[in-house]
């Protein structure tokens, strides 16, 4: 899921009750549909990030993810997916610019949605061998539109192209906090009694060892000892 230094699900109330119809949104499983700049205003409105350790500003809140880094990710993701809807719906006043615009906005209201009239307000990507085992990562979709079953509908779609693909063994990298979500997705603990670990590089990792753990910047470099002085050969 990436790095969530808030809570990405806890923010206020969806724009529309469960008695309203959800707005309507075009699915896609084409990474050339997205845009990455608009991605990467998505993972901010979010306050999420697909980076181990991203950077924080004085907020708090992840700095803008390296669009390069996104490129590379997103290409290299075995499913991509991409939920777009119109801009006017996106912001909770659909039902306003029916109003105020009256015929044009109701012709322009009933155009099917798409990539290219619509705004990216979700996104999900899963990476895999594309033979035995699959994760999934980056399930996000904008404060407006939570809870009303968008986020879902991602998981469902990759896991949709990845079971079609023959892969059933797929994984759900989240916090703590997100476990409900992907509860109510169908995922649950692994029956083999597996854990999920990630790799970490500190001091403590290499306490019984010779070797010196010196900060780089962000990152640990790992220095071996010194070899000491050759023997003289006088």
């Amino acid at each position: 899921m990436g790095f969530s230094p808030t809570l990405s699900l806890n923010f206020p109330p969806s724009s529309y009750s469960k008695k309203q119809n959800p707005p309507p949104i075009f699915i896609s499983t084409n990474a050339s549909h997205i845009s990455l700049l608009h991605l990467q205003r998505l993972y901010q409105s979010v306050n999420l990030s697909p980076e181990r350790f991203p950077r924080l500003n004085e907020n708090g809140c992840v700095e803008p993810v390296n669009l390069d880094k996104l490129r590379i990710a997103v290409s290299n993701s075995s499913v991509v997916v991409s939920v777009f809807c119109k801009r006017d719906f996106s912001e909770g006043d659909g039902g306003k610019r029916l109003e105020e615009f009256g015929l044009s906005g109701l012709i322009e209201s009933a155009m099917p949605v798409s990539e290219t009239n619509g705004e990216l307000v979700g996104f999900g990507r899963a990476v895999s061998d594309n033979a035995l085992t699959a994760s999934i990562y980056d399930v996000m979709v904008i404060p407006q539109l939570q809870r009303i079953g968008i986020g879902r509908r991602i998981v469902n779609r990759i896991i949709r192209v990845l079971t079609n693909g023959g892969v059933y063994d797929i994984s759900a990298i989240c916090s703590e906090q997100e476990r409900l979500f992907f509860t109510a997705c169908g995922f649950g603990n692994d029956v083999l009694g597996s854990t999920t670990m990630m790799y970490t590089r500190t001091p403590l990792n290499y306490s019984d060892h010779q070797d010196l753990v010196k900060h780089a910047g962000r990152k640990l470099l790992l220095v071996p000892p010194p070899i000491g002085r050759f023997p003289s050969q006088g």
